[in-house]
């Protein structure tokens, strides 16, 4: 099977990579120590070689110098440099003295484990490299993966789109008429009008203005109101200045999610709290409603935030806070997120 470099995953290059340095060392050592002797020691350095590059991308620079703990990460890395180089000439020489002997049995010199460690050093400032291509190459599939997802996403309207201006002039008229004998009735229509304009001009946007967001969301928290027998309490506080951009149907999910599976439709007294705010450029979303005793279910509940969370993490990455709170009778998700 041809591996595509272009699709080819973060782990399929790094496993390139080692097959490469594996060769490498196998094709320096094979002329003078035979194909046992090479395949050995080829296959020792690239495992202690790993141990050096992913102890230090993978543990050390992540929880000690990327959390400002400098001086530990520094005699962290200076240990495992030590110890991994000392481990791999007191290995290298055992298994020389033991099967691959021609001459002189070899000893550990002070001189044979400088060595090994300035072999070591040279890995372990690799290690950056590899780090860097490793994250290059997971931001490029990460950005491919968000174009993906946005052509089907069009793809997806597009096949939805059966003649949107034909459905929207005749919710027009519908409403016109409607307005004359039940106002109500005609306000929600004019509201369903407005989130199919929504989904057909809106959505396709990679960003829309805020007030536009609110908009849709006021509109669907009306029609959602109609169907449940013994109402609910709504309360949408917006603390918002200016009209920042943000990508649509983010906040969409929340309250799907609580329409969805946080109201209970045979009881009174039903209450929802959303707030809104900007504060320091960003955006802060406050969601909070009681549970039912008895939950309705349709299908896999939460799978709805699971998208959300992968969403957020292909727009934001580590910019965003996303926190959900669960009790036995309340519901609660916060979210941050950085204005545009």
């Amino acid at each position: 099977m041809r591996m595509s470099f272009r699709n080819a995953t973060p782990v399929q290059l790094q496993l390139l990579v080692w097959g490469t340095l594996f060769l490498l060392n196998f094709l320096s050592y094979l002329p003078m120590d035979g194909v046992v002797q090479a395949l050995t020691y080829s296959a020792m350095n690239s495992f202690f070689y790993a141990i050096i590059i992913y102890g230090n991308i993978s543990w050390l620079f992540p929880r000690l110098y990327e959390k400002g703990r400098t001086p530990t990460y520094i005699a962290a890395a200076i240990l495992l440099l030590v110890a991994v180089s000392t481990g791999r000439a007191i290995l290298s020489i055992w298994l020389y003295n033991h099967y691959f002997l021609k001459g002189k049995p070899e000893s550990l010199t002070a001189e044979t484990l400088v060595y090994f460690i300035a072999t070591g050093l040279v890995i372990y400032l690799l290690s950056f490299v590899f780090r860097i291509a490793i994250a290059y190459f997971k931001l490029k599939r990460q950005a491919q993966q968000m174009l993906e997802q946005k052509s089907q996403a069009e793809l997806n309207l597009l096949k939805s789109q059966v003649q949107p201006h034909f459905l929207f002039n005749t919710l027009n008229n519908i409403y016109y008429e409607a307005y004359r004998e039940a106002p109500r009735t005609a306000l929600l229509i004019g509201r369903l009008s407005d989130i199919m304009r929504y989904f057909v001009d809106e959505s396709p946007k990679e960003r829309v203005a805020l007030s536009t967001e609110i908009k849709f969301l006021e509109n669907y928290i009306a029609l959602e109101e109609i169907r449940i027998r013994h109402g609910v309490r709504v309360e949408f506080e917006k603390d918002c200045e200016g009209d920042p951009l943000l990508p649509p149907m983010l906040l969409m999910t929340f309250v799907e999610n609580i329409f969805k599976h946080g109201i209970d439709r045979g009881a009174t007294g039903n209450h929802v709290r959303l707030s809104l705010q900007t504060t320091d450029g960003n955006l802060l979303f406050l969601t909070e409603n009681a549970l039912p005793k008895d939950p309705p279910h349709f299908g896999k509940e939460g799978s709805g935030l699971e998208n959300l969370q992968k969403r957020l993490n292909l727009l934001y990455g580590r910019l965003f806070e996303l926190n959900i709170t669960r009790t036995e009778s309340c519901f609660k998700a916060r979210l941050k997120i950085p204005l545009v």
